[in-house]
Parts: structure tokens; C-alpha cells; sequence
């Protein structure tokens, strides 16, 4: 396995930022592969980490890097800082289109990654579940696949002015007002993740969907209704739920059994 921390300008941002990324590498020369190993070029996972966390969140607490050898996938892991993964057209930041856009341009010149889009998924926790939906389906071109943990979907009670009734309301309403703009105007914007799903169902072009989430999670019920807000509009999707809650403990099984769903179509989690 090779472990990569760099860092590159990016223009999207406008400063420098730093990603790591595991790369399935042969150990040694005598090692037994796994049966999806490939030598190259790999298929990757964008992995986006939560609010408050770092490009090496996933690293040090879950088991991406044999995940990543179990499977010959790529893990690209990059530094969101607590952006949500979204444009903001008033301090010209454009978080989601360095997701979206110029981190694969980029990450596609650095490594033997495959280009194909089946072969390019996108995934995240909290915060990054969010930013992995939103940015997955906007640039269905690209992914084919997304793996959403615990997501933070708090758009619907932003837009509704009821963001205090949620966990992360121990932020403050600025924060909200400065990340997502006025609230209404969420609802129908390229941040609402149910508009994004209609406009990959009008082009048959849809991503795979990946969705879990714990019974104990403070998030728990905003995902169920993401899931049957999908189900109205005959998105298809993988639901999949089990006791856990806001944390890694959680966020390694479901990375876990959303990597045997993207990779072999079967993936479960341990509901004991």
C-alpha cells in the first residue's frame, strides 16, 4: 500500500489544500491478492470527511487503507474544511466545484486512476454525506456511484426556518446564513438534493445511491425522510439502517458494506 499526503493550489478555493490518498500497491511480491485486485488503473473513491475533521479523519479511524487493498480501489480523501462541500458565488469560494470538478482533473493527472465513471464513486460521513449526495448527483457525469453516511440533510429544516429542531443547530444561524445563503432560496437551488435527484432522473442519468444511517443517530430521522422523499420520485436507492450512532463505530461498518455494494452489487450491514 502507498500512503500520499500532498497538497496543490486550487484554483476553486483560491489557496493551497491538502488531500491524502491510499493507492492499492502490491506489499511484496509473494502476497496474496484479493480476488477484485487490479493492477491498474484503479477505480477510486472520493471519501469526504465531516465538520470539524481533516483529509486523514477516515485514515486514522476507519478501515479504508484494507478496504482500499480488499478491493484495488483508489481512496482520495481531501481537506473540505466545514464549507459543506458547496459554491459561495459571494466570497467566490467554490468548495463544490473543486469536489466535483477540478480534485478529479487533478487527482486524474497525479495517479493511474481510471477515467470511466463507473469506475469513480463518491462518498462521505455527516457533513460529507451531504457533500457527497449534493455533489455526486450534480455531477452525475462523473460518479457513478455515491456512499452517503449519516448525512447532515439539513436542507429541508433550513429552508423551512426550523434549523434549531436538528443537532448541528449548536452552530450559529450566521454560519448557516453564510454556508447555504438565504433560506428561501434553498428549496430549488443546486443545494436542495431532491432537485438534484429529479434532474438525474430527466437525463436517465443516475448514479447508484448508497444511504446509511444509525437508529441512535441525532440525524437519523432527516435521512428517513431523504429516503422517502427518493422513494416518491421512484429514485432507486439502497437504504440500509442498524443500531449506531454519530460516530466511527457506525461510519466503519456502513464504509464497510457500501464498499461490497459498489464493488461486487452485495453489502450489508451487521445488524446484531
Amino acid at each position: 500500500m502507498a500512503i500520499i499526503n500532498t497538497e496543490y493550489f486550487s484554483f476553486a478555493l483560491k489557496g493551497s489544500t491538502r488531500l491524502t490518498v491510499v493507492l492499492p500497491i502490491d506489499q511484496h511480491a509473494n502476497m496474496s491478492l484479493p480476488p477484485y485486485y487490479v493492477a491498474h488503473p484503479w477505480s477510486t473513491l472520493y471519501l469526504l470527511h465531516g465538520i470539524f475533521g481533516g483529509c486523514n479523519d477516515w485514515l486514522r479511524k476507519s478501515s479504508i487503507e484494507a478496504l482500499s487493498f480488499e478491493y484495488g480501489v483508489a481512496v482520495v480523501m481531501p481537506e473540505g474544511g466545514n464549507l459543506f462541500y458547496l459554491d459561495n458565488k459571494t466570497t467566490g469560494v467554490y468548495c463544490g466545484e473543486m469536489i466535483g470538478k477540478e480534485l478529479i482533473e487533478v487527482t486524474r493527472k497525479m495517479f493511474n486512476i481510471s477515467i470511466r465513471r463507473e469506475d469513480t464513486a463518491i462518498g462521505g460521513l455527516s457533513m460529507g454525506g451531504y457533500g457527497a449526495i449534493r455533489n455526486g448527483l450534480k455531477y452525475h457525469d462523473t460518479f457513478g456511484a455515491i456512499m452517503a453516511f449519516s448525512s447532515a440533510m439539513i436542507v429541508e429544516a433550513y429552508g423551512a426556518g426550523e434549523i434549531e429542531k436538528l443537532a448541528l443547530a449548536s452552530l450559529p444561524k450566521a454560519y448557516y446564513n453564510h454556508i447555504f445563503g438565504p433560506e428561501h432560496e434553498m428549496n430549488g437551488s443546486d443545494k436542495d438534493p431532491i432537485v438534484l435527484a429529479k434532474n438525474c432522473l430527466k437525463t436517465n442519468n443516475n448514479p447508484r445511491l448508497y444511504i446509511a444511517c444509525g437508529t441512535e443517530d441525532s440525524l437519523y430521522q432527516a435521512n428517513v425522510n431523504y429516503h422517502e422523499a427518493l422513494k416518491r420520485i421512484d429514485y432507486p436507492h439502497e437504504w440500509q439502517t442498524s443500531h449506531g450512532a454519530h460516530d466511527f463505530d457506525f461510519w466503519d461498518r456502513a464504509v464497510t458494506a457500501a464498499m461490497a455494494w459498489w464493488r461486487t452489487g452485495k453489502g450489508s450491514l451487521d445488524n446484531s
